[in-house]
C-alpha cells in the first residue's frame, strides 16, 4: 500500500500557533497530528473544568482550526489531535459548530472512555492512557477530524497507521514501528533540532515541525518539509527517541516496542530511516494518570549582593524562622551565581530561594509575605527580593496507577453519532502478564589505554532529559563508535550519582541501547510529587542532561 505521510503541529499546549498552517502549506501530508496534553496540562484543564463544566479542552486548537480547517479540507489532510483533554465530546461539538460557521463540510468524530475520575475519589482528574484503535475506527468510518482525550502520545500516529494499512492488533512489529514513529513526532520540533545538545550543527532559529513517512511493514523515515528550518539527522532522532523513556521495553496500550531493536540510518539530507523495530504484546494493564490538588505553595527569592553571602543567607534564614514554624514543607536553596570583583551588580549577586508548601493557604500566604517584606529595612545589607511573595497558589500532585484493560470503556464516537466499542487487546497464548527480563547486552570492547584530559562530558556525548511523574530520565548518546566504547564503560550508575549530587541517595537505573550508542538513566524520586508540585529548581528535569554534559571527567585525548 502507499506510504502514509503523518505530520505533527503541536508538541504541547502552548506550542507554536502557526505550526498547523506551516505544516498544511509546506508540503504533502495525509494526516496532521497535534499533541496538546501532558501531566501538568491535565491538572490545568481539571482546574478549568472546576470553574466551567463545559471547559476542559485546549482552546488553542479551535483557534488554529479557525484559520486552517478549510485549508485542511481543500488539501485532503485529516486531523487527529488529543486536544479534547478532559472533554473530547465538548471539543467535537465545538469543531462541528466552527465548521458550520465557516461553511466547511467536515466529519468530526471523537474518542472517549479514558475518564476514570469518578472511580478515584479525591482526584481532580484521573485518565487512562488509551491506544490508537479508537482513532483508527473513527478514521475508517470516514472522519476528517478526530479529537481524543488522554491517549498515549504515540497513539496519534498508530491510529492513522492502523486505519491506513489495516493492521491487526497482534501485528506487534508493525505496531511497534508506528509507536516509535509516533514517539519521534510527538514533541514537535524536538526531532528537528529543537532542544538539541548539538544545536550549533544547523540553523535552529525557527525549526520546522517533523513528519514521518510510514510504510506497511512498520518502517518509517523521519523528515520535514523542504525549505523549513532546523535539521533532521541521526542525532536529533536519537535524542527524541531517548526522551522520557526507560529501559529496553517501551510499553503502551497497543504494543510494547523494543527500543533496543531500533536502528537509525541517515538516508539523505534531513531524512532518517527507522527500521528493525520489534514489538511484543502490550502489558495487561493501562496506566492511569491521577492529578489532585496537594495544597498551596509560595516562594520568595532574596538577592544577596557582594561580600559575606553565606552570612547574609544565615541571617535571613534566622529572621524568617519564626514565621515558618507552622508550615509543613520549607525548602531553602542558595544559588551562588555571584562572582568576585564582578563588573555588574547582577553578576555580584547570589539568589536565596525560599519555597513553602502547606494545606493552609493562609499559612503560606500573608503570613509568609508579611514576614519577608517586613525585613526590608531590618535585614541584611542590600536587602531586596526578585518579586514580593503572593497570597499562595494551589499546587498539584501527579501519580500513576494501573488498571486492567477491561476497567476502561474505550469507545469511538463516529461522525454520524454511532458508538463503536474498542475491545481490549487479546493476550497471546500462555501469557503470564509478566514480561521476561531483558538481559543487559554485553559491553563493547574498551578503548586501549592512552592519555586523558579533564574536560566536559558534552564534548563527546549528547544528552536529553525529561520527567515522568516524580522520576526523571537522562538519555546520553555517543556520536562515534570509539566514544561509545568509552562511554559505556565510564558512565556507570555510580559515576552518574557522583556527577549529579542530587541523585546520590536516590535509585538510579542504567539501561544500555547499543544500536543507538546510548545509555538511558532513570532517577527515581528526584522530582518529588511531579512537575505541578514544583519541588525542584528545574521541575521537569528539562536541563538535567545539560548539567550532566557540563560536568568534567577524564576523557581520552583521542576523542577530543
Amino acid at each position: 500500500m502507499s506510504v502514509l505521510r503523518v505530520g505533527n503541529a503541536s508538541g504541547f499546549y502552548g506550542d507554536r500557533f502557526s505550526a498547523m498552517r506551516e505544516m498544511l502549506t509546506g508540503g504533502e501530508l495525509d494526516v496532521l497530528t497535534g499533541d496538546y496534553l501532558a501531566e501538568l496540562t491535565m491538572l490545568i484543564l481539571g482546574r478549568d473544568r472546576l470553574k466551567d463544566p463545559g471547559a476542559g479542552y485546549a482552546h488553542t486548537f479551535l483557534r488554529q482550526l479557525e484559520e486552517c480547517l478549510g485549508l485542511a479540507h481543500e488539501r485532503g489532510v485529516r486531523i487527529v489531535a488529543n486536544a479534547g483533554g478532559l472533554n473530547p465530546a465538548g471539543l467535537a461539538d465545538a469543531v462541528r459548530a466552527l465548521a458550520e460557521r465557516l461553511g466547511v463540510p467536515v466529519r468530526v468524530a471523537h474518542v472517549e472512555g479514558d475518564d476514570l475520575t469518578a472511580a478515584h475519589p479525591g482526584a481532580l482528574a484521573a485518565h487512562a492512557y488509551l491506544g490508537g484503535f479508537g482513532i483508527a475506527a473513527c478514521l475508517r468510518a470516514g472522519a476528517d477530524v478526530v479529537v481524543t482525550g488522554r491517549v498515549t502520545d504515540a497513539a496519534l500516529v498508530t491510529g492513522p497507521a492502523v486505519a491506513h494499512f489495516g493492521w491487526e492488533p497482534t501485528e506487534y512489529d508493525r505496531l511497534a514501528g508506528a509507536v516509535v514513529a509516533g514517539h519521534l513526532l510527538e514533541c514537535g520540533a524536538q526531532a528537528t533540532g529543537g532542544n538539541y545538545a548539538f544545536f550549533q550543527d544547523g540553523d535552529v532559529r525557527h525549526p520546522g515541525f517533523p513528519l514521518a513517512e510510514l510504510h506497511a511493514d512498520g518502517t518509517s523515515v523521519v523528515t520535514k518539509h523542504d525549505g523549513t528550518g532546523g535539521f533532521v539527522d541521526v542525532g536529533t532522532v536519537t535524542a527524541q527517541l531517548l526522551y522520557e523513556t526507560g529501559g529496553a521495553r517501551y510499553a503502551g496500550p497497543d504494543v510494547t516496542a523494543r527500543l533496543d531493536t531500533v536502528r537509525l540510518s541517515q538516508e539523505g539530507p534531513d531524512r532518517v530511516r527507522v527500521e528493525g523495530v520489534r514489538g511484543e504484546a502490550p502489558p495487561p494493564t493501562l496506566k492511569v494518570g491521577l492529578n489532585r490538588l496537594g495544597g498551596f505553595r509560595n516562594e520568595v527569592v532574596f538577592v544577596l549582593t557582594g561580600l559575606d553571602v553565606e552570612a547574609k543567607a544565615d541571617l535571613v534564614r534566622a529572621q524568617m524562622e519564626p514565621a515558618l514554624g507552622k508550615i509543613t514543607d520549607v525548602r531553602w536553596d542558595l544559588a551562588r551565581t555571584d562572582r568576585p570583583d564582578a563588573p555588574t551588580e547582577e553578576t555580584a549577586s547570589a539568589l536565596l530561594r525560599l519555597v513553602v508548601r502547606d494545606a493552609d493557604q493562609q499559612v503560606v500566604g500573608r503570613a509568609l509575605s508579611g514576614a519577608a517584606i517586613e525585613l526590608a529595612l531590618s535585614g541584611y545589607p542590600g536587602f531586596h527580593v526578585l518579586a514580593p511573595p503572593g497570597k499562595g497558589a494551589p499546587y498539584g500532585v501527579f501519580e500513576d496507577v494501573y488498571v486492567p484493560h477491561g476497567a476502561v470503556d474505550h469507545v469511538a464516537v463516529l461522525h454520524d453519532g454511532r458508538r463503536v466499542s474498542v475491545p481490549p487487546p487479546r493476550p497471546p497464548a500462555q501469557d503470564t502478564g509478566v514480561p521476561a527480563h531483558v538481559p543487559e547486552p554485553p559491553l563493547p570492547p574498551p578503548l586501549p589505554p592512552g592519555p586523558v584530559r579533564r574536560a566536559p562530558l558534552g564534548l563527546v556525548a549528547g544528552a536529553r532529559s525529561g520527567d515522568k511523574g516524580g522520576n526523571a530520565n537522562v538519555g546520553v548518546w555517543a556520536r562515534t563508535d570509539d566514544a561509545w566504547r568509552w562511554l559505556a564503560h565510564e558512565l556507570t550508575a555510580d559515576r552518574f550519582r557522583e556527577l549529579i549530587p542530587e541523585a546520590r541517595d536516590l535509585p538510579v537505573t542504567r539501561h544500555q541501547l547499543p544500536h543507538l550508542r546510548a545509555l538511558n538513566f532513570v532517577v527515581e524520586g528526584i522530582l518529588g510529587e511531579g512537575v505541578a508540585a514544583q519541588a525542584r529548581f528545574d521541575p521537569q528535569a528539562k536541563a538535567l542532561g545539560e548539567w550532566l554534559r557540563a560536568r568534567h571527567l577524564d576523557i581520552p585525548e583521542s576523542l577530543l
